[in-house]
């Protein structure tokens, strides 16, 4: 399928084809060519006097920037070769007013034209950058940036006001890293232009609104304001060069920090302010700053606490544990047994004594049997016989009688024992009150108001303090 091209006509626009007899449909690169061959063909190289601006070094060596007056700007590209060959690379700074000779080029990806600057000369300092140094004087001389005039700033603001367009990327990272920070205080934005005609005025209102919003019962009382924007040139900066608005700033009765600009851009409001951060975020991190050494410092005592109450159990448990192998050594159950196991010992002592004085008796019987078998008659013998055998009888009666008399009494003790037993005691719902140290408390007057004491119960212990102790009945 043929592409037909078609063209727009004066009087009332229509689209006409090429083959009609109409005028190609032109690219944007052959409209950029005809317009680059048309500027570039037409304005020969020149010279041109004006003020540096929005000066970018680049790492190639190449410098960007721009070449204003009070009613106009042109963008400006001077390359490494022509820097290195006219010496000028330290004219090339905000605010320097240059003479430059260059030529007209327009940058074809991007539709721009630019002066391609081959050499420059100083022309003297901008008149901006005068006026500057002029004010910044007369200022310092009335003592407005005397360090002994400035405030100290609070050092956990809880309310804070950002006098700041707020619009601008400066008020974005500024809450951004009071977000990452986890600040806990309140941020008040009070709108304001930071840049052009009227800027000033409206900083200078904002930052009276902040005062009288201070002042009223229904108003936020700011603990501090700051006032700033992001980075810029001299002139795009100016509003906070302003003389009333400086010394606003410097008579605010509420601390103020100034965060204007990058690292490397000072204004007025820079020098007449409590502080002066170098940009909007570097003042978010040193309003959050003393809100997280708090926060480090609590960090540090929970983990000191935690330790000291690890140690404390650790050292309590060991002490429980000694306190119960003594109880173990000494408790009426511990007695019980031992004097259970001395009675099975005698028990068997004694039976073994009765045991062996019975054969001895038996074996003397029988040697006497002998011998009076040999010297006497059989009836005396069966006689004695009998005797024997009821003395016999009548002997491991009595010591059976006198071990059960033994066993009896034995148990009797092992039950009185057993009564007063502490376990029995404290089932019997009795408790024991032991100091700090672990020793019994056996009367009120151990106690003293405030004491921390510990109860033991049957089934455990519990920790208490003692409140008012009273005397009982008859004390």
């Amino acid at each position: 399928m043929a592409r037909s091209n078609y063209s727009i006509r004066e009087s009332r626009p229509r689209l006409v084809r090429e083959e009609d007899g109409g005028a190609a449909v032109e690219s944007v690169a052959s409209l950029t060519r005809r317009i680059k061959a048309l500027l570039e063909g037409g304005i020969t190289p020149c010279w041109v006097r004006g003020e540096v601006s929005n000066v970018r070094h680049q790492a190639s060596g190449h410098v960007y920037f721009s070449l204003k007056d009070a009613e106009s700007q042109i963008s400006c590209v001077m390359f490494r070769g022509d820097v290195a060959r006219s010496g000028v690379g330290d004219l090339l700074r905000d605010g320097a007013q240059l003479i430059v000779f260059g030529e007209i080029s327009v940058y074809e990806p991007r539709g721009n034209y630019q002066l391609l600057i081959r050499a420059a000369i100083d022309d003297g300092r901008g008149r901006l950058q005068q006026e500057f140094e002029r004010l910044k004087a007369r200022l310092a001389e009335e003592g407005l940036f005397d360090p002994a005039r400035k405030k100290s700033l609070p050092p956990m603001p809880r309310t804070v006001g950002f006098i700041t367009s707020p619009t601008g990327a400066a008020v974005q990272d500024f809450i951004r890293i009071l977000k990452r920070r986890q600040w806990r205080g309140r941020l008040v934005v009070l709108p304001a232009k930071v840049q052009g005609e009227g800027a000033a005025a409206e900083l200078y209102a904002q930052l009276e609104l902040a005062h009288e919003l201070a002042e009223s019962p229904a108003g936020p009382h700011f603990d501090l304001l700051v006032i700033g924007r992001g980075g810029g040139s001299l002139e795009d900066l100016w509003a906070f060069n302003e003389e009333p608005l400086v010394r606003a700033v410097a008579g605010s009765r509420i601390p103020i920090v100034s965060a204007v600009g990058h690292e490397i851009d000072f204004t007025l409001c820079d020098f007449a302010a409590d502080v002066r951060a170098e940009t909007p975020s570097a003042a978010a991190e040193l309003i959050s700053s003393g809100f997280l050494a708090v926060i480090e410092r609590l960090r540090q005592a929970w983990d000191g606490l935690d330790g000291t109450a690890d140690e404390t159990i650790r050292r309590l448990r060991d002490q429980v544990e000694i306190s119960r192998g003594r109880l173990a050594t000494v408790s009426p159950r511990a007695r019980l047994e031992r004097a259970l196991l001395q009675l099975d010992d005698v028990a068997n002592r004694l039976g073994h004594a009765i045991e062996v004085d019975l054969h001895r008796r038996e074996r003397r019987v029988v040697e006497a049997a002998g011998r009076m078998a040999a010297v006497a008659p059989e009836r005396r013998l069966e006689r004695l016989g009998e005797r024997f055998r009821a003395v016999a009888t009548r002997f491991v009666r009595e010591g059976d009688l006198a071990l059960a008399a033994k066993r009896d009494r034995l148990e009797t003790l092992a039950a009185r024992l057993a009564q007063l037993d502490p376990d029995a005691v404290l089932r019997r719902g009795y408790t024991i009150v032991r100091d700090q140290d672990g020793r019994p408390v056996p009367a009120r007057a151990g106690l003293a108001e405030g004491q921390s004491v510990r109860v033991q119960f049957s089934d455990g212990e519990a920790a208490m303090r003692v409140d008012q102790p009273r005397a009982g009945p008859g004390a």
